[in-house]
């Protein structure tokens, strides 16, 4: 095997929140598309626990969610334009944003590092705000670290659940 280069690597968000008519429960939706991600050009590395946690927006339904890390020479527009396949085919509705959803795939990280055009931005911006994102992943990338944020990912995920300090100007009235 001459190829010592490393493919490049990248974490993805997978979010589910609603039963699908084949797969079942979300949690069992989150399993059909790990499944369904690896292929010739995608190589799962590891994946984290799934967890559960509450809706953003408007939906009422709990959601299971978990990090995939892949290894893939697909550049990040074509590993996007992949699992939107898999999102289609899942059932995915476009339409009302943070409504439930049977599958939700998400480039989070790149080990590249930033990718900004009009269809996609990585890291995820939303990334280091989400905890139900950070929990995952810090549980199987613990030291990667946010290229714009410089912070890694146990870093990250420790500022989320840390109290914040009161703001003392609104104790006084």
């Amino acid at each position: 095997m001459g190829n010592a280069t490393p493919l490049p690597l990248y974490a993805i968000g997978l979010g589910s929140n609603r039963r699908h008519a084949r797969f079942g429960d979300p949690r069992s939706v989150l399993l059909a598309a790990l499944a369904a991600l690896e292929s010739d050009d995608i190589e799962p590395v590891d994946v984290s626990p799934i967890i559960t946690s509450d809706p953003l927006g408007p939906s009422r339904r709990r959601y299971a969610n978990a990090v995939a890390l892949v290894a893939s020479p697909l550049s990040p527009p074509d590993l996007l334009d992949r699992m939107q396949q898999i999102e289609n085919s899942f059932g995915r509705r476009t339409g009302q944003r943070w409504s439930a959803r049977t599958l939700d795939l998400d480039i989070l990280l790149w080990s590249g590092g930033v990718w900004s055009d009009a269809m996609l931005t990585v890291p995820h911006p939303a990334l280091a705000d989400r905890d139900f994102v950070l929990g995952p992943l810090r549980a199987i990338a613990p030291d990667w670290r946010h290229p714009i944020r410089l912070r890694s990912i146990r870093q990250l995920a420790a500022r989320l659940v840390r109290p914040k300090p009161v703001d003392r100007g609104a104790a006084r009235h």
